[in-house]
């Protein structure tokens, strides 16, 4: 596997487009996903009980595994706009699939923005011909540009690899800052990351294998993440694969299916890292990692506990080693802890052992608490299980874009 340049665009077929529609003031809104031939797909959505209207959508059209066309827009949710917001987001995909000349039921719709407000469908759909016209393979970037709200900067990634003979390429592309939070659940179902990702690969694999590696690749990647603990409304992570890179086709289990997953693995965790680094006002990236538990569930739960403290991601974001607060957020996480055998590390120094905080070594766990990039390992000496969580520190730069964000 090796990386290359550009995201969607990248694998053979597929092609993109980002325009201005209006929602939004002067900036791009509007982005467009494009295969020339009809690609298996799969998708996950958020868990959460209120679910935007195109979650509803992408849900049903999804039902054959089959899509041709992505649509997104920024700056309105299309949420909790009632009947009418779901007849919008069917209209939508009526008209486009219009103007590409493919079924209604291969297109995809995605939101992003304001909960609440009315949704703008007619400078959508009246912007839908521009954004046909648009579509090239260069167009790439200003769809990944279009689907940002809250974001810093863009996150978009292409790999390539060899399938037997052929090179097959997978890209991808992502958004999000805020209300960022896992729950582990496979493909198919859906999961709680604030997030939006549209990943493509012009591999040929069967709808079985296609449906699993996305599962794996969102248990270990875009469900190990928060920033605020918050689910969204209108989480999507989507995969189009059209097979036009003419490699055999890849089954469950299969030597080739382990190489077409390490890959996919290996961009969902890109863009899953890219969404904790440009968390909503954050300064530093944070790794936490439980080990020696008796269940993965067990790890999970500790992990996500600390990783979702308030208190725990303030005192990192003003560099203060205050142990406690790390081990009173292990401890309220519902598992029966053994305190005695309990080890903290702080980015690799030991700051308590067998139940017992290292105060002396506070001078330098301040110091390395400057860093950017901290790391909280957790050994509970209990048994062979773990899991990790990637999370941000959490600063006023939070409380200042969310407390206007509207």
């Amino acid at each position: 596997m090796k990386k290359i340049s550009c995201s969607v665009t990248a694998p053979e077929g597929f092609l993109a487009s980002g325009i201005k529609s209006g929602i939004k003031d002067n900036k791009l809104d509007l982005g467009l996903i494009f295969s020339k031939v009809p690609a298996r797909a799969v998708g996950v959505f958020t868990k959460n009980e209120i679910k935007a209207a195109p979650v509803e959508v992408c849900q049903k059209n999804l039902k054959n595994g089959q899509a041709q066309a992505i649509i997104v827009n920024s700056g309105n949710a299309n949420c909790l706009c009632g009947k009418k917001g779901f007849n919008q987001a069917v209209s939508i995909t009526k008209h486009l699939s219009s103007c590409l000349a493919i079924r209604t039921e291969d297109v995809l719709i995605a939101s992003t923005g304001v909960i609440g407000k009315p949704f703008p469908a007619d400078k959508i759909i009246s912007a839908l011909p521009r954004l046909v016209n648009k579509l090239s393979r260069s167009g790439a970037l200003a769809a990944a540009k279009a689907i940002m709200t809250t974001d810093l900067f863009l996150k978009q990634v292409a790999v390539k690899m060899k399938i037997g003979a052929k090179e097959v390429k997978l890209g991808g592309i992502a958004k999000g800052s805020g209300m960022i939070y896992p729950n582990m659940v496979s493909a198919g179902d859906s999961f709680g990351a604030t997030m939006l990702c549209f990943l493509t690969t012009d591999a040929c694999i069967e709808q079985n294998a296609l449906t699993k590696s996305l599962s794996d690749a969102v248990d270990e990647s875009f469900n190990a993440i928060t920033v605020d603990g918050d689910m969204s409304t209108n989480d999507t992570v989507i995969i189009l694969a059209n097979s036009l890179s003419g490699n055999p086709e890849i089954k469950y289990r299969s030597r080739n299916y382990k190489i077409f997953q390490s890959a996919l693995k290996y961009v969902a965790s890109y863009l899953a890292k890219e969404i904790v680094r440009d968390g909503e006002g954050a300064s530093k990236f944070i790794e936490i990692e439980i080990k020696g538990a008796k269940s993965k569930t067990d790890a999970q739960k500790i992990a996500s506990r600390i990783a979702n403290s308030n208190l725990v991601k303030t005192a990192i974001a003003g560099e203060d080693p205050n142990v406690g607060r790390i081990a009173a957020a292990a401890g309220a996480a519902g598992v029966r802890l053994d305190v005695p055998k309990l080890d903290i590390y702080l980015s690799g120094l030991k700051i308590m052992s067998a139940g017992q905080i290292h105060y002396q070594v506070r001078t330098k766990a301040r110091r390395l608490l400057q860093n950017k990039k901290i790391k909280i390992l957790l050994n509970l000496n209990a048994g062979a299980n773990r899991a990790s969580i990637w999370t941000c520190d959490l600063t006023e730069g939070y409380i200042k874009i969310n407390a206007k964000y509207n």
